[in-house]
């Protein structure tokens, strides 16, 4: 996959944004010097990139969150490095905007400058499996109220359906045509599906654009 400068990931709460924007960033960082991963997620403190720093850093990858991350501090607090993502055009950026609509917002602080630059792409990460995203329809729904609130266009999709632990190839095979009926309703492509390492072994030359995912670590 050919990445632009700026790499934006939304969707649901719970579709997965994080773990992807972190085995992202960790690959980006490969081939590319000055990865940074940012967590702009201010609404849902349970999922952080914060988990990953460990991994981040031995990598070579910057790390931008909020600073009550991982905290019981609940306020909606971004980092003032976040401004570096349009400012410093030397950087490679993954960024996990958050869920739905209320996490876009924080985006829209600085998708003017995004726009301008027009080297982004902004994907939407689905999961069947989520109770509000379960349909092609209102899948769409949730995508057209973060491009509102976000005022940036989606330009593709992450197919990251799955059921936790007990995700099998089946699991995965049977969110294909769900992916396909968001593709045409929206006109985006799937840009790849997103599963985890082991599952994704099964499903070798079965689909196309698969991404092997390494998933987070939850600290004990």
């Amino acid at each position: 996959m050919n990445y632009k400068r700026i790499t934006l990931l939304c969707g649901h709460y719970g579709s997965g944004k994080t773990n992807i924007a972190v085995n992202m960033a960790m690959e980006l960082s490969k081939d590319h010097e000055n990865v940074v991963v940012a967590d702009l997620d201010i609404v849902n403190p349970y999922f952080r990139t914060l988990d990953s720093k460990e991994d981040l850093t031995q990598a070579g990858v910057r790390l931008i969150v909020s600073p009550y991350a991982n905290s019981n501090v609940d306020l909606p607090a971004l980092p003032q490095e976040m401004y570096s993502l349009v400012d410093d055009k030397r950087l490679t950026c993954v960024v996990d905007v958050g869920g739905d609509d209320r996490g876009a917002y924080a985006l829209g602080r600085i998708s003017p400058a995004i726009r301008e630059e027009n080297d982004y792409d902004m994907f939407l990460v689905i999961n069947r499996y989520r109770p509000l995203t379960q349909d092609a329809v209102s899948t769409v729904e949730v995508m057209r109220e973060i491009e509102a609130a976000a005022s940036l266009p989606f330009t593709g999709i992450i197919n990251n359906s799955n059921l936790g632990a007990e995700t099998d190839p089946e699991t995965v095979l049977s969110s294909l045509l769900y992916a396909k009926e968001v593709s045409e309703l929206t006109g985006l492509p799937v840009v790849m599906t997103t599963v985890e390492k082991s599952v994704a072994g099964k499903l070798a030359g079965q689909i196309k654009d698969i991404f092997p995912l390494h998933l987070q670590k939850r600290p004990v």
